[in-house]
């Protein structure tokens, strides 16, 4: 037996003895916090697996089929004039505002697709950190100064975030890019604006679909979400008529899923969710039988979905034991979390910033949990750091990105937005104290 070999395996089969050996189970924090972690992993699959990730796994898969190389090395690639390449990666973020977790099958579809790294990581922090709405419930609940401050630093940061990672890694990756098969620009299959319609159909199924209630009940934004079903219903129609006017699926099949949903909606009106899910299924059907463009379809979203899909789960599992939901503690007390960050010191706004980049928040729930902390104790600075930091990353998200890009990568850009938290919100407590 080669013991310099089996060494390894014996060292990691006595650490994971003793570790079972001491388990705290009966300690009621322990017990809590596990149960936290499976509380916030069955949250996370009901609210966020159907309506988030899996349209966003089928946008990714789409970016990859029908969307062509020189099409993204064009506008996002690293040898793109910067203001368009950072332009599109902004404005594309903003407009789709989705969490920190559902961002991650677009910005893996474009990244390897030919994206720069640098336009690829604005796109990346855009996408979760500059949300229109969450910007203005910030503004509303916790004061426009933060509110100005959360909308004016997201935007700095996308732009200043990417430029600093495509110039760290502009070796690295012009190397990646000269290895990529370059595709010749062949004639599209259609016209650039059926592309488009196609998209956009489907980046509305996501938005509406997951159309978070706001604050008050009147006004533009509540009027959407009350309508937010309708509106998704709106654009699965556009799409079914897509599917088959130009990318030639059945007639049959797609009246057959529309029927189904249809029918779902109007035996459960009170459970959208499921008439989604039928919705999803007979989408998944349609394509995965497909021998065409639209086979490839399915299977690079499903190529996706076994990627992403399993880290995503085990980081949100293990974000419930440490910091559980909100309301509830996980193995970490809150009370520890709002006691480092009173005040306007640079620990302070760091602490803000690095637990928040490891918490879970989904779409606009940052808000309520910042005026909690508030409530308790923490400063304007901090609240600012965590704002920044917060929604932007989490540990399922940092998995995640790890897989796409690599570890060195992953740990560079969630340092810059740790520091860039912590400094900028240090100066705004500064300034407003």
């Amino acid at each position: 037996m080669n013991w310099r070999e089996e060494w390894k395996m014996l060292v990691a089969m006595v650490g994971a003895f003793v570790v079972c050996w001491y388990l705290p189970v009966g300690v009621p924090r322990f017990d809590a916090a596990v149960l936290e972690a499976f509380h916030l992993v069955k949250w996370y699959a009901q609210e966020h697996v159907l309506l988030c990730l899996v349209p966003a796994f089928f946008i990714a898969g789409a970016i990859g089929v029908f969307v062509s190389q020189a099409a993204v090395m064009r506008y996002l690639g690293a040898g793109a004039k910067k203001v368009l390449a950072y332009g599109v990666a902004s404005v594309s973020g903003t407009i789709l505002a989705v969490c920190s977790c559902t961002v991650l099958p677009l910005f893996a579809g474009i990244y390897r697709m030919g994206a720069g790294l640098g336009p690829a990581c604005a796109f990346l922090y855009s996408g979760p950190a500059i949300n229109v709405l969450a910007i203005v419930l910030t503004a509303r609940i916790l004061g426009p100064e933060l509110g100005i401050a959360r909308a004016v630093g997201a935007v700095v940061f996308s732009l200043v975030i990417g430029l600093l990672m495509g110039f760290f890694f502009r070796q690295e990756e012009g190397e990646r890019l000269a290895m990529q098969p370059v595709t010749s620009d062949e004639e599209p299959v259609r016209p650039l604006w059926q592309t488009a319609i196609y998209f956009a159909l489907m980046v509305a199924i996501l938005v509406f679909a997951n159309w978070g209630r706001p604050q008050e009940d009147t006004g533009l934004w509540a009027a959407i979400f009350a309508a937010k079903w309708w509106l998704t219903s709106v654009a699965a129609a556009g799409l079914a008529v897509v599917l088959v006017s130009w990318m030639r699926l059945a007639a049959w099949k797609v009246g057959l899923t529309a029927l189904a949903t249809a029918l779902t909606a109007v035996a459960f009106p009170q459970e959208p969710v499921a008439a989604f899910t039928v919705g999803v299924v007979g989408l998944s059907w349609m394509t995965s039988v497909d021998p065409g463009e639209s086979g490839q379809w399915f299977s690079t979203s499903w190529t996706f979905a076994k990627q992403i899909l399993p880290l995503l789960l085990g980081g949100v599992l293990v974000a419930g034991f440490l910091l559980g939901r909100v309301g509830h503690e996980g193995i970490i007390p809150s009370s520890w979390v709002a006691g480092f960050v009173g005040g306007n010191s640079l620990m302070a706004n760091f602490f803000a910033s690095f637990v928040g980049a490891f918490m879970y928040f989904a779409t606009l729930t940052e808000v309520p949990i910042v005026q909690g902390l508030i409530g308790a104790g923490m400063g304007k600075g901090p609240a600012l750091s965590l704002l920044l930091a917060g929604p932007a990353l989490s540990l399922p998200n940092m998995l995640v990105i790890g897989s796409i890009m690599g570890a060195r990568k992953t740990v560079v850009f969630v340092s810059l937005v740790v520091v860039m938290a912590t400094v900028s919100g240090w100066a705004f407590g500064l300034f407003w104290t």
